[in-house]
């Protein structure tokens, strides 16, 4: 009988140590979101992280080095959520100018009813004197290139549907103003859960602007 050849091509084995380490990086990275969000940066101190993960200050330095460290690895992931979430719901295949533009605006509200500690953290960052150069360098980026993408949506429904009244540039800078300021609002005073005040006013926006291809019938 002819022997059966075992396959060498055997799959890696587990790196338990490496992800021991990243599980214990998030744990700092989700403290540190919870206490930014409900104490601010002001008295945050590297040892007051390690207490809220029940661990010595030694790791937590052992991860980040220094607290500006910690800092960027937070706005850093909270940076990478926001555009997992645009990703799903603006780039995804198949959707038209329409949609995606709809679709711009439910995924910052979303993002916040879903993680509304995240957007006080953004908050925190970006209105924080100390802070705010960190914001400029990671989260600002980010916040510009989402700008554009709108205008550039609407400056094609605008063209295609002969909107020819409607500057892109205008209404691309408003939509802005009212994601950033319903989140700075909800972050100084948490709406109840159902609250659609944000949706319902960028639609009542939007169909002003293009009352042939924003339908007000499920505001």
């Amino acid at each position: 009988m002819a022997e059966v050849k075992r396959s060498t091509a055997n799959p890696a084995p587990r790196d338990r140590r490496r992800e021991r380490g990243e599980a214990s990086v998030q744990r700092i990275i989700d403290a540190t979101i919870d206490l930014i969000a409900d104490e601010g940066l002001a008295s945050l101190t590297m040892q007051r992280i390690a207490r809220q993960v029940n661990a010595s200050t030694a790791l937590v330095v052992f991860h980040f080095q220094s607290k500006e460290n910690l800092f960027r690895a937070v706005l850093q992931y909270l940076s990478e959520q926001y555009d997992r979430l645009w990703e799903t719901m603006v780039r995804a295949p198949g959707l038209t100018p329409v949609q995606r533009l709809l679709g711009a605006v439910d995924c910052a509200q979303r993002f916040g009813r879903l993680h509304p500690k995240w957007v006080s953290v953004f908050v925190v960052f970006a209105s924080d004197r100390n802070s705010m150069q960190l914001y400029h360098e990671i989260g600002l980026p980010g916040d510009l290139a989402y700008n554009a993408e709108s205008r550039d949506l609407i400056a094609e429904i605008a063209r295609d549907g002969g909107y020819d009244s409607v500057d892109p540039v205008v209404l691309s800078e408003g939509l802005n103003y009212l994601v950033h300021g319903a989140w700075f609002w909800d972050h100084v005073n948490p709406p109840s859960a159902d609250s659609d005040v944000f949706r319902k006013t960028v639609l009542r926006l939007l169909h002003q602007a293009f009352p042939r291809h924003i339908d007000l019938a499920s505001d």
